[in-house]
């Protein structure tokens, strides 16, 4: 009997993609900032020995959430490039509910809006605040002479 099943069948498959794709997610940065707080980062600290984990548990990165096989290469892993990023990421402050409800407008009016009273809501542009600066440092040098 011939084979049925086309060969090479790896490039286009989505469904092996998604499979390895999920297999390797991490933890997103809401759960690990969550992780960082000093009452749960010490379960990270002292864990049980875990026969299914690498290195048994006990060399966790707690700002990727990954296990190394020993010490060495997690101190490796801190001086890379990856966990910098990371590090960078985790300062900015976790997007809360709040704040995607107020994004999606479904927030609570108790007032007057700033567009309406004349001050635009919202950042403001790059050259404004340039400009904004100069004007400042120009007035400090005229104060100091």
């Amino acid at each position: 009997m011939t084979r049925v099943r086309r060969k090479r069948m790896h490039c286009n498959n989505k469904e092996l993609h998604h499979k390895y794709k999920t297999k390797r997610r991490t933890k997103d940065l809401d759960q690990i900032q969550e992780d960082l707080l000093p009452e749960n980062r010490s379960k990270f600290q002292s864990m049980p020995e875990d026969e299914d984990l690498p290195g048994l548990g006990q060399h966790y990165c707690i700002e990727c959430s990954k296990f190394f096989v020993n010490d060495l290469t997690l101190k490796e892993h801190k001086r890379a490039r990856e966990h910098k990023r990371r590090i960078r990421d985790l300062k900015v402050p976790a997007y809360t509910q709040k704040e995607a409800e107020a994004a999606a407008g479904l927030t609570t009016d108790n007032g007057k809006s700033l567009a309406m009273s004349g001050r635009v809501a919202g950042p403001q542009s790059l050259l404004s605040l340039k400009q904004k600066n100069e004007a400042a440092k120009a007035a400090m040098d005229v104060t100091a002479v």
